[in-house]
């Protein structure tokens, strides 16, 4: 099957879906609702399930070139007395994210999609028409919803079966790097406090803060160092270097009744967001994204290809 499909969302998932599908022969167009294709969040470990994805559409190269390989995991307390070490027998590169999004629309493009930014799709049929938010109506053979854990399209489609906030949350930021380059990923647990050091590029370190959403005091922003500082006394140095930059996110589940509606797809964190503590998230979705365009590429029509992929 090859047609026109337009894609909504220009993360992870959407931008793989472009590049994926481009290079199997569709008419791709991507709306992007911001000015720019960009990300939160700060860095990302992307495991080998996505880096094989990411070789397989052409990005691999570009989105780690810079990054930090991870070798092994740690987990130490507050003291920094370690507690458990796991040594990855897989590719783990810590990366940017903002990296990982410019190498896969860098892909995209040269697949022959289009990417539009300040397009906001906001609705579609099953029967492939999508709604923008000028009320403008696009025809196509496929539409792909990746617009995130607040989709409007999926929305519209009345396709989640369960949606729940879960009981933590995180602020993600960077900082510049301070010349770690042994490898090494470490979570630091206080109590129900957690600080994530994880190289991620020669110039940054990726910091991820997580604690109970009802933790107040910790998850506000700008950060409260002190409060830091006596949670993990032995980083007091690291949490200084700490600027005001950063974003709380509260962690959410999302199940769907269907993947899909007719002509109409729904990936990544619309389809399927899980709790990020095993970082599969951008893994799960660049996954599904390609195997989308894997299974229509087998058929003639979309609506049987929809269901064998799901």
């Amino acid at each position: 099957m090859k047609g026109n499909a337009e894609i909504v969302g220009g993360g992870f998932a959407g931008l793989t879906a472009a590049c994926a599908l481009a290079q199997r022969g569709w008419k791709v167009r991507l709306h992007e609702r911001a000015e720019r294709l960009r990300t939160a969040g700060a860095g990302i470990n992307v495991y080998d399930n996505g880096l094989r994805v990411l070789e397989a559409v052409g990005a691999y190269e570009e989105t780690i070139r810079g990054g930090a390989r991870a070798r092994l995991r740690e987990t130490r307390d507050q003291d920094d007395k370690l507690l458990a070490v796991h040594h990855w027998d897989i590719r783990v590169y810590g990366v940017l994210r903002q990296r990982m999004i410019d190498a896969l629309a860098a892909a995209a493009r040269r697949s022959g999609a289009e990417i539009v930014t300040g397009s906001e799709g906001v609705a579609a049929t099953p029967e492939g028409e999508l709604q923008l938010a000028g009320g403008q109506r696009i025809k196509a053979d496929l539409i792909v919803a990746a617009d995130g854990v607040n989709s409007r399209i999926r929305d519209a489609l009345d396709l989640v079966s369960r949606r729940r906030y879960l009981p933590d949350g995180c602020i993600r930021l960077l900082i510049p790097e301070d010349s770690s380059k042994d490898g090494r990923t470490i979570e630091y647990w206080s109590g129900t406090r957690r600080l994530l050091y994880n190289p991620c590029s020669t110039e940054y370190l990726y910091l991820a803060l997580s604690m109970p959403h009802a933790d107040a005091a910790a998850r506000r922003l700008p950060l409260d160092k002190a409060l830091w500082k006596r949670s993990f006394p032995h980083l007091a140095a690291l949490i200084d270097r700490i600027g005001d930059d950063g974003r709380y996110d509260r962690f959410e589940y999302i199940r769907l009744r269907r993947w899909s509606a007719g002509r109409v797809a729904v990936i990544g964190d619309a389809a399927h967001a899980i709790p990020p503590n095993i970082g599969q998230g951008a893994g799960c979705a660049m996954m599904n994204a390609l195997s989308l365009a894997v299974y229509l590429e087998k058929h003639k029509e979309v609506t049987p290809a929809l269901g064998e992929w799901e």
